[in-house]
């Protein structure tokens, strides 16, 4: 059987689930949680995976469920969604929008709100999960679902891994995922190479001598201090990366001093870098500490400057073929609402699950903006003002076509390696 006929056969009964998906994402968006804190919405995805007939993991990282279930002997394709939401306060007229709030790592207590679309991700891999269990005599292999806590803060993945997920899932052949972004919904976008861009924060704190500010010949500042570093930091783009290459050097933040009059002890500046080659991460984060040294040593830093990488993303780098497989099989069933997409200076962790399985992987995009809207904030030169993007308090795509196109693209791209010629007896291998 070919990628296109199992794909209409499994697809054939999304019409019947439709309602469902709608209302279990809506209930999933009305109730989301943060980052470790997945409890409810693994319970929901766990009674889900049993009901499909899939062999079921639980706590996997903390949070983490993994689906397996196997359909005869051929290739085992890993299908990922992540679960965790983001401490934002919701801004939409939404019927079903977050009142929701938690306590974070922190101890504070924080509105919560799905506003990277990650309910999205659950409800369509649910989806896709539920229709190829349904119909086993379309193709053959093993499917595993597998649902990753805590993608915001980059250690989901990782967690899962340390858990013996390489053990759980044992013989995979490929791994696939995919993101809602704010481009019309109904498309489709996928890249080879380099589409999701590696980031690292960095804490740099650096050491002044304080005084009055009436006297300050009598201190280091570290207000000048950090202001010349912010400064020399532009450079790092502008003349150590190539003009071939794309990256991104932000200074986020500067906390120094309390009062107008002080001279303090200290600076704290907070970067983020997004990158698309380890060659390139080096280069700058080197360059970065090379900075802050000599600045600090031109002020007579009465200290060293101190430094500390947090929230670290991998590079998201698509394997060619596996790509090449999944983009004919989009361009077949979708037509020209499949295309090649820019790449992303987002970044994420799910390329860390495929190098601990040692399999090729791809990610691709699917739209989660209203079409009109879309078109007429396009035609009008407003897209960035007026179509909410991913982490913004707006940001809510629309239940259709967006569900049902990242429901298909999950199996479509599955089926790339899956379909099969002939009926299978089911079967379901304990995890």
């Amino acid at each position: 059987m070919t990628t296109s006929s199992a794909a209409a056969a499994v697809l054939a009964g999304l019409d019947g689930i439709r309602a469902e998906q709608e209302e279990l994402y809506r209930s999933l968006h009305r109730h989301p949680e943060l980052s470790h804190q997945e409890q409810r919405t693994a319970e929901v995805v766990t009674e889900g995976l049993h009901r499909a007939g899939f062999q079921v993991r639980t706590k996997v990282g903390g949070t983490g469920v993994v689906g397996v279930l196997v359909n005869g002997d051929g290739p085992s394709v890993l299908l990922r969604a992540d679960m965790d939401a983001l401490p934002v306060r919701e801004d939409s007229a939404l019927p079903y929008a977050s009142t929701e709030t938690a306590t974070d790592s922190d101890g504070t207590e924080v509105p919560v709100m799905h506003a990277c679309g990650h309910d999205v991700h659950v409800a369509c891999l649910l989806g896709a999960a539920r229709l190829l269990a349904r119909t086993r005599d379309a193709w053959n292999g093993t499917v595993v679902a597998l649902f990753q806590p805590a993608e915001e803060t980059g250690d989901g993945a990782r967690a899962m891994i340390d858990d013996d997920l390489t053990g759980i899932v044992p013989g995979v052949d490929v791994a696939l995922a995919q993101h809602v972004l704010p481009f019309p919904a109904g498309r489709v976008g996928t890249r080879p190479g380099p589409i999701l861009s590696a980031a690292d924060s960095m804490r740099v704190t650096v050491h002044g001598r304080g005084a009055h500010g009436s006297m300050p010949q009598a201190a280091v500042d570290p207000v000048v201090l950090a202001a010349m570093i912010v400064v020399r930091l532009q450079t790092v783009v502008a003349r150590e990366v190539p003009p071939t290459e794309t990256a991104v050097l932000t200074v986020g933040s500067i906390q120094a001093g309390a009062k107008s009059n002080v001279i303090p002890d200290s600076a704290q500046l907070q970067l983020n870098l997004r990158t698309y080659s380890d060659n390139t991460r080096d280069t700058m984060l080197a360059a970065i500490r090379r900075i802050v040294t000599a600045e600090c040593q031109a002020s007579a830093s009465p200290r060293e400057p101190e430094f500390e990488l947090f929230d670290r993303f991998p590079l998201t780098d698509n394997d060619t073929s596996t790509t090449e497989r999944v983009a004919a099989a989009f361009a077949d069933f979708f037509g020209d609402r499949a295309a090649t997409i820019a790449q992303q200076s987002a970044s994420e962790d799910f390329s860390d699950i495929p190098r601990a399985l040692g399999v090729p992987y791809t990610y691709w995009c699917i739209g989660g903006a209203d079409p009109d809207a879309y078109h007429h904030a396009e035609q009008a030169g407003r897209i960035a003002q007026d179509i909410p993007v991913n982490h913004s308090t707006a940001f809510a795509p629309v239940l259709q076509p967006t569900l049902s196109t990242g429901t298909e693209a999950l199996v479509v791209a599955a089926l790339a390696w899956l379909a099969a010629a002939g009926r299978v007896g089911g079967c379901v291998r304990s995890a």
